[in-house]
């Protein structure tokens, strides 16, 4: 059974080829900062290839489904990847906290936001509530000295909305307020922001206490859409 994606893999290259656009791929490429190799193929054909992969994510097991990530992760071409962030969103109910383990393996790798996002927000997130002994984890996390990993327990809570742990949200931001790192500082101001829709005065009042320690970019990042007092 756990070979049964990892056969496909051959054919997800040949369908993503086949519509790739090879003169995409050098600006793609670009724009990702060189992290990876582009084939060239946008993300609307994209999804159109992988549908039946990422439908079967739902049903698979854990192990074969991030034994199939790695193995996107181990390919050269970034579209592989996303194919691979797509299907742990889907079949994130289908992990266990044992799995965090090869999770974070993947987020140390190939690390750049395109990827680190949406692993903290649909994967790693929806595991922090089904399995809320991972709290330890994200607490360990918010301290790494890879700011990619501090980012994703930053942005672990991003879907929660009104289950959103606002103790942990804000102790998270004033751990890491003095970072100079720009992904840092961007990730704590999102993180409010998506706070604010179901508490904006609780947030507004946080990032008035703290106006001498946030950065700027925090600051209006986190304030982007909460509407100024007496408008």
């Amino acid at each position: 059974m756990m070979d049964s994606l990892l056969v496909l893999l051959p054919q997800l290259r040949l369908d993503l080829t086949a519509v790739a656009d090879a003169s995409k791929a050098p600006a793609m490429g670009a724009y990702m900062k060189h992290i990876a190799p582009f084939l060239g193929v946008n993300a609307p054909d994209r999804r159109r290839v992988q549908r039946e992969l990422v439908l079967a994510a739902a049903h698979t097991s854990a192990d074969e489904l991030l034994t199939f990530a790695e193995a996107c992760w181990d390919q050269p071409e970034r579209e592989f990847q996303y194919v691979a962030t797509d299907m742990l969103r889907k079949g994130a109910g289908q992990l266990g906290s044992e799995d965090i383990v090869r999770l974070t393996h993947l987020l140390r790798a190939k690390s750049w936001w395109d990827t680190i996002d949406p692993l903290a927000a649909w994967t790693v997130g929806p595991m922090v509530l089904t399995h809320p002994d991972l709290v330890d984890v994200m607490d360990a996390w918010i301290d790494d000295d890879e700011f990619w990993i501090a980012r994703a327990a930053i942005l672990h809570q991003l879907s929660f909305a009104e289950r959103t742990d606002q103790e942990r949200l804000f102790r998270y931001v004033d751990r890491r307020a003095a970072d100079t790192e720009f992904f840092i500082r961007k990730a704590l101001g999102w993180a409010l922001r998506q706070y604010a829709r179901v508490q904006p005065e609780a947030v507004r009042s946080f990032v008035a206490a703290r106006r001498d320690t946030l950065s700027s970019l925090t600051r209006r990042e986190a304030l982007k859409r909460i509407a100024e007092p007496g408008r």
